[in-house]
């Protein structure tokens, strides 16, 4: 039976004794050459640039992989922020240097890397031992001519992280699979769900929902086409999709239910530790986050519950440069990384879910629970919500721009601007960024 939480903070606690270790974290010097990877004989030095905690150094892997190919030496620079890190990407490829062998690539920019990058990734299609991901993964980081630049990491199926406590002083249920009959099928249950907690928690100023802007992208990404269709073409407004998921939202904000904290924005941290809101939409990558800045006071009085319909938010790749001098070793470096097996490692050490279907179904990662939150068997929850996401996955060249487009437009209306002035805001901005 796997636990999460007490390995993610120990990976935390122990990230300043890394240095000590042939993974090196923040190394640069590769500035002058296309990639930082070298080859000396039997001896190869590969360079990896990720963001966020995408499971690769927090669990170990990577010094096991050199432990289990001696004369290899993996050297990893982890930016924070995706949106700083991507932009440095950006710049790094126009410029055909400074690159590292490996590149984390999002999903919100794999639209724009197969349209406009291609050239600058090695191929993967045909790589032994890739066979085993979700077929809707996989084609998100392929081109219209067949070739694969990168595989996946992991995968966002949603749920609804909740506080058990909260939920009893509003004279709600608290068991998870009650709760997730409150709201089943429908976001629109979810909302009023919240005007029943607002009109009923005794307990002071609390807020149902972190954000407007957490329901929104939970709502959009559950349809097969968001922003962009088939074509490429931009169809965000006149999409029923994401107008319902506006008018739903911006009905939360108009109505107080949200804590008017955007996820992963300054508040949203001291939010959780201070117990603000009650409910929060939660990627499964999300609640290693969640528990470390909500803190050991909170831990047991979060649960999870199954969100009222299937969506995939977020998830990554591992992509290889074409012209690094070790393309081959990182290849398959990114092949074992990939693999089921370290899938569900990463899976029952932190929580992030797996893309390979093969390690959706394993035993040990169904078995999975969080202690943290309420013994939630998160195997079980988000291994099922994985197998509601949509077949087809439609993204589109600047899908993460107009997702964070249209969360700060929620916030404007959390703020009191009217829904259609701040609609016609976020559409100005968006067409502006897209050019």
């Amino acid at each position: 039976m796997g636990t999460l939480g007490s390995l993610r903070r120990r990976a935390v606690a122990t990230a300043a004794a890394v240095g000590a270790l042939s993974l090196v974290v923040g190394c640069s010097g590769d500035s002058d050459s296309v990639t930082g990877g070298s080859k000396d004989g039997d001896k190869v030095t590969i360079t990896m640039g990720l963001f966020g905690v995408m499971g690769i150094k927090e669990t170990g892997l990577l010094e096991e992989y050199e432990k289990q190919n001696p004369g290899v030496t993996i050297k990893a620079e982890i930016a924070g922020d995706e949106q700083t890190y991507y932009t440095a990407l950006q710049t790094k490829l126009a410029a055909g240097k400074g690159l590292k062998d490996i590149q984390g690539i999002e999903i919100g920019r794999a639209k724009e890397i197969t349209e406009t990058r291609a050239d600058m990734f090695a191929d993967f299609a045909g790589v032994a031992g890739t066979d085993h991901f979700l077929p809707w993964k996989q084609s998100q980081i392929t081109t219209k001519d067949g070739k694969v630049l990168g595989l996946g990491t992991d995968i966002g199926p949603m749920a609804v992280c909740y506080r058990k406590d909260y939920f009893e002083k509003a004279g709600l249920p608290t068991d998870r699979e009650e709760v997730g009959k409150l709201w089943e099928g429908d976001w629109k249950k979810y909302v009023e769900v919240g005007r029943t907690f607002k009109k009923d928690f005794k307990g002071g100023d609390v807020a149902y929902t972190d954000s407007a802007s957490g329901l929104f992208n939970a709502m959009v990404y559950g349809y097969p086409e968001q922003y962009y269709d088939e074509q490429g073409e931009l169809i965000y407004d006149k999409n029923p999709a994401v107008k319902e998921a506006w008018a739903l939202a911006s009905d939360a904000a108009e109505e107080d239910l949200t804590a008017k904290l955007r996820q992963f924005q300054p508040g949203w941290d001291p939010g959780l530790s201070n117990g603000t809101f009650a409910t929060a939409v939660c990627p499964a990558w999300m609640l290693s986050h969640i528990s470390e800045k909500a803190g050991p006071a909170n831990k047991g009085k979060w649960d999870v519950a199954r969100a009222p319909k299937g969506a995939n938010w977020g998830g990554s790749f591992l992509g290889v440069i074409e012209e690094s001098p070790v393309k081959e070793e990182a290849q398959k470096l990114v092949a074992w990384l990939t693999a089921p097996e370290q899938q569900a490692r990463i899976f029952k050490d932190l929580g992030n879910i797996p893309s390979s279907q093969k390690a959706l179904e394993d035993p040990s990662v169904k078995a999975v629970k969080n202690d943290y939150f309420s013994g939630a068997p998160l195997g079980e929850i988000f291994g099922a919500a994985a197998q509601d996401i949509p077949d087809k996955q439609v993204l589109g060249r600047k899908d993460g721009t107009i997702k964070d487009t249209f969360s700060q437009g929620l916030a404007l209306v959390e703020q009191g601007t009217p829904r259609d002035e701040a609609w016609k805001t976020t559409s100005e901005r968006i067409e502006k960024a897209v050019r």
